[in-house]
């Protein structure tokens, strides 16, 4: 569940891009996995900016996730909510293929520094 004082930020055309979230003096951009986005405070707008600047194609990267044993495994993110966050494996590049029996993983939200985008 959010926090109350999280303010939901939305582009132009509905979609959200994160929140905005009060910090200090400032404010805090995070974007849809619950990740922040500035490194410190900002001011307001700059925190809109943030979240505009970033949009939401990232999560159409691919992605790594260390697993308990240590080994990284290629996942894609598949959905993303409040209530948790689900990636597919992406072995040899098939998790977009229909039938390609990828395994789901559940992630809580915030995602966890386990997930992290990967290497270009």
């Amino acid at each position: 569940m959010l926090p109350g004082d999280w303010f939901e930020h939305r582009r132009h055309d509905g979609e959200r891009v994160g929140w905005i979230v009060p910090d200090g003096e400032g404010f805090r951009a995070v974007d849809v996995l619950g990740r922040p986005v500035t490194p410190e405070p900002v001011d307001w707008v700059a925190a809109e900016e943030a979240l505009e600047d970033l949009g939401i194609g990232f999560l159409a990267d691919r992605y790594l996730l260390r697993t308990p044993d240590g080994r990284e495994r290629p996942v894609r993110i598949s959905e993303v909510g409040t209530e948790g966050v689900t990636v597919v494996t992406d072995d040899f590049g098939g998790a977009s293929a229909v039938g390609s029996g990828s395994e789901r993983i559940d992630l809580p939200f915030p995602v966890p520094a386990a997930l992290r985008r990967a290497p270009r």
